[in-house]
């Protein structure tokens, strides 16, 4: 999991662009948020006039300047467009944009799996200089394959990874990409993602420069560890992160037991179903590597057992 959404982002301290008056005054590297959550109860899923006149007054105050945007509610997400188009639009002006968080909704403002979001490729084509992309949605939430030379890190939040989202980002180019980080869900929410799907990222034959890889809230976690003990692109990575998910002991033991990973500066399962003693088997194979952090229990219904991932609705 990557750094707060309420304190920073891509390294520089996320500030509010207020509603009226000035921009306020900075201290280091900043990361704009601009947001006007507004419980609108039309079902036309167009762009919010609101959002659309606070962003064009930012922009037009503070567009050269600007380095990190961060997109919060762009009205009720439920119902309005996120301001894909209108972001697209703005790029010459906001020459100098080099990380971008589309979708920094709380639950309280909008369930993740309600949030109308759209094809979020685009922003890459508009923006050929961005270095970060962060984006989260579940409804209409989607990807196109695209060209881009600079992206070094892609982070995709969702309660429901869809496998074509998934297929589209691994068809994508992207020769920089250094950190990758997708939140699959659950089949409840869309996500069907499978590990035959990954297989292209698994084998190690895309993003040659990827050290960071995430596939977490994921409800196959157990799947993704027994294929992740003898993938090979695991080899080159720096970190390995399944947090969020479903993992219980057989996909802890698989991990443990395959091919070497203290060469990794991190194993992070946190969020996770493993028993107190695959727990301590783990950590006394990986010393200072895995994190094992928030355990969960499992819920019991009659004859059935439950485990979730810690973001779906």
């Amino acid at each position: 999991m990557t750094e707060s959404d309420t304190d920073f982002f891509a390294g520089r301290t996320i500030v509010e662009v207020p509603a009226d008056g000035p921009l306020p005054d900075t201290d280091g590297p900043t990361a704009w948020r601009i947001a006007t959550h507004d419980w609108d109860n039309r079902t036309d899923h167009k762009l919010s006039p609101e959002f659309r006149d606070a962003l064009e007054r930012f922009v037009d105050r503070a567009g050269e300047s600007v380095e990190a945007l961060v997109i919060g509610s762009w009205g009720y997400a439920a119902f309005n467009v996120a301001p894909i188009a209108q972001l697209c639009a703005a790029a010459p002006r906001l020459p100098n944009l080099k990380a971008l968080f589309l979708g920094d909704i709380g639950s309280e403002e909008c369930e993740i799996s309600w949030m109308q979001v759209g094809d979020v490729s685009p922003l890459l084509t508009a923006y050929p200089g961005l270095e970060v992309l962060r984006v989260r949605g579940g409804e209409d939430f989607r990807f196109s394959p695209v060209r881009h030379q600079r992206l070094r890190r892609l982070e995709v939040e969702s309660g429901g990874l869809r496998p074509a989202f998934v297929r589209a980002v691994l068809d994508s180019e992207l020769p920089a990409l250094e950190e990758l980080e997708l939140w699959l869900g659950t089949p409840d929410y869309g996500g069907d993602t499978t590990v035959a799907d990954l297989a292209p990222l698994l084998a190690g034959e895309r993003f040659p420069a990827l050290r960071r890889l995430g596939l977490c809230n994921s409800a196959i976690a157990d799947d993704l560890a027994e294929a992740l003990a003898a993938a090979p692109v695991v080899r080159r990575l720096e970190t390995l992160d399944l947090s969020l998910g479903t993992l219980g002991d057989r996909g802890a033991l698989a991990l443990a037991g395959g091919q070497p990973l203290t060469h990794l500066a991190k194993l992070d399962l946190s969020h996770h179903y493993v028993s107190e003693d695959t727990v301590a088997a783990v950590e006394a194979a990986l010393p200072g590597v895995v994190d094992l952090s928030d355990p969960q229990e499992e819920d019991e219904d009659e004859d059935e057992t439950y485990r979730y991932t810690a973001v779906s609705e």
